[in-house]
């Protein structure tokens, strides 16, 4: 795990109230810069809602985030976008009529680089590189497949020029061959000196890739640190690796 410093990602206390609906309690955690940190727990439990937090998609009702000191909440997501904190989403949004290497242009023009002319045409070529979209960058993003969306979702958040990259489930609905290639990336994106937030329900993954993870259940944290400890705590196992595992096997 990356050394001790000032953490560049502060969550205190943060509850997110949908009417009578409490989504999440009094959620505290700290990720250091560098560092991959993961957010587990069964469906329902407040994950989604958390990054919501975080970018500014929602406010929470109660709390505070910090990012770099600075206090977040009640910020827009372009605001917080333009900070370096962004997230992609479980569920791609791309703009399906465009192309691949459009969609990235997007975020390089309107993100926190805001580069144009020959810089922005540099980055986009960079960005494809670095997901391995060059081959599709031609492509209209409706015609891909779902790892080939999974990587220009990362894409269009890579391009906007983050120090922190929120990514929702980037692994769901891969195969384990893709999802191998999804590890791979993960790890080259922290190594070039980005700090990873992850949502993710491949438990194997979790525990290759995190330096440290908070487990969420019915909205509260029921368990932080590093995954060989937290994965076998009686409470994760009893309200979520029991049965993840389970499906796990039969896949």
């Amino acid at each position: 795990m990356p050394a001790e410093s000032a953490p560049i990602l502060a969550v205190s206390s943060v509850s997110k109230r949908f009417g009578g609906l409490l989504a999440l309690d009094t959620v505290s955690f700290e990720v250091q810069p560098k560092e991959i940190f993961s957010v587990i727990g069964p469906n329902g439990a407040g994950k989604t809602t958390l990054f919501s937090c975080l970018v500014g998609a929602v406010h929470p009702t109660t709390g505070s985030v910090r990012f770099r000191g600075e206090e977040l909440s009640g910020l827009r997501n372009d605001q917080i976008v333009t900070r370096g904190l962004v997230r992609t989403h479980q569920i791609v949004k791309p703009f399906r009529d465009m192309t691949v290497a459009d969609n990235i242009r997007v975020g390089v023009l309107y993100g926190r680089l805001r580069l144009r002319g020959s810089k922005a045409r540099e980055r986009v070529d960079e960005v494809l590189g670095r997901t391995q979209l060059v081959h599709r960058a031609q492509a209209k993003a409706g015609v891909l497949s779902i790892g080939e969306l999974k990587r220009l979702e990362i894409a269009r958040a890579l391009a906007t020029g983050p120090e922190v990259l929120c990514l929702d489930e980037v692994m769901g609905g891969l195969n384990p061959a893709e999802i191998q290639q999804a590890m791979v990336l993960v790890r080259a994106l922290r190594d070039s000196g980005l700090t990873i937030l992850m949502i993710e329900h491949h438990v194997h993954a979790v525990a290759g890739l995190s330096d440290r993870l908070v487990v969420l259940n019915f909205g509260k944290k029921i368990a932080e640190g590093r995954p060989g400890e937290v994965l076998r705590d009686p409470a994760v196992v009893a309200a979520y690796l029991g049965d993840e595992t389970k499906e796990e096997a039969r896949a």
